[in-house]
């Protein structure tokens, strides 16, 4: 699996009425194994992770999303229709559980790519909302280069 794509992650965070987002535009790899599409790409100084790859798995039947950051500091989400999960995230600060409960899982892949949209909230426990994070990941095919 080569670096051929080019991955542009949107990514949105509302808490307490304000909006902060971020967009990384990164080479990656995309493909398809068994019942699920699989993105993968090196996170940078942008992001604060530099030194971490991360890999985005959302199965075919767009029920499911996780996002797993492996390096220096590990964490994985899992962003999964009617289900709330208690996901290790690793801040760089320390390590806290969440809660993540997803909004919307939008898939629009395909073998070439094409697009994943989808938003989770997170909490501390219980009652404590911290935040409603939209994503929105877009695979490009780059053009094949020829060698001579």
């Amino acid at each position: 699996m080569q670096d051929n794509y080019l991955i542009t992650i949107r990514g949105t965070m509302q808490q307490n009425g304000e909006e902060d987002s971020v967009e990384l535009m990164t080479r990656g790899k995309f493909t398809q194994r068994g019942s699920a599409y699989y993105i993968v790409y090196e996170e940078t100084e942008a992001t604060g992770y530099a030194g971490c790859t991360t890999t985005v798995k959302a199965t075919l039947d767009g029920q499911q999303v996780v996002m797993t950051r492996f390096g220096k500091v590990p964490s994985q989400l899992v962003i999964e229709k009617g289900i709330r999960h208690i996901c290790h995230y690793e801040t760089g600060y320390g390590s806290i559980s969440l809660g993540v409960a997803a909004d919307v899982i939008e898939l629009l892949l395909d073998e070439n790519g094409g697009r994943l949209k989808f938003s989770y909230t997170l909490d501390s426990g219980g009652e404590n909302f911290i935040s409603r994070n939209l994503v929105d990941i877009t695979v490009e095919q780059l053009p094949t280069e020829v060698e001579e």
